[in-house]
């Protein structure tokens, strides 16, 4: 197909009337500035308005993948955080078994005397204290006054240590006191007082 330039000389007196008698030069500049026309007239009046949607829901779509990414490495490690936290629960039911029951608090005094006295030391006092309730435990202070020998003292904290049930040692004063030392301290054991707690211990010791 030739294409005569020169009848695009005679864009200016075109008449739409006769738009059939057009040369084809004519006709076809004529429709390809039509189309040209109408696709930015349809890019502006369309397209433009959607476009922060557009940009919007590119961002959502990347933290969604995002998301999707972290859920992923979540599922893949699920079995190491199923046998971890089998894990906490079986030391959690451990700790609880270490807690004293009500019945059982009476005799951590004799516990006590008896590794105190084992120890080297001399008891001055050795008495409880008033409760401190918690969320699901209660402190159970116990004010002790030993006197005796520097190694004496540490075989006795570690004495303590060893003890079936949890006790702690606080609040220390050592005095020389009448040509021999005093050592003053307050000991603290832990009672539970929630069903639940109770409840995790027997489904720790059913695994």
């Amino acid at each position: 197909m030739n294409f005569d330039f020169q009848q695009l000389k005679k864009l200016n007196q075109l008449d739409f009337d006769q738009a059939h008698r057009w040369p084809k030069e004519m006709r076809i500049v004529v429709a390809l500035s039509v189309v040209v026309f109408v696709t930015i007239l349809a890019s502006y009046l369309l397209v433009s308005p959607k476009l922060p949607l557009l940009e919007q829901s590119q961002l959502t779509e990347t933290e969604l993948r995002l998301q999707l990414l972290a859920k992923q490495r979540i599922a893949s490690n699920l079995p190491a955080y199923q046998t971890q936290f089998a894990k906490l629960e079986q030391d959690f039911s451990q700790m609880l078994k270490a807690l004293p029951t009500s019945n059982e608090t009476p005799g951590l005094l004799d516990d006590i005397t008896y590794v105190g006295t084992t120890s080297g030391l001399r008891f001055q006092l050795l008495q409880w204290q008033p409760e401190q309730r918690e969320s699901f435990y209660t402190e159970l202070p116990i004010q002790l006054e030993v006197t005796g020998q520097y190694h004496a003292f540490g075989q006795f904290v570690a004495n303590i240590a060893n003890l079936p049930r949890i006790v702690t040692l606080h609040d220390f004063t050592v005095n020389f006191s009448n040509n021999s030392l005093k050592l003053q301290m307050q000991a603290q054991t832990y009672r539970t007082n929630d069903r639940d707690a109770t409840k995790i211990a027997h489904a720790g010791e059913s695994q």
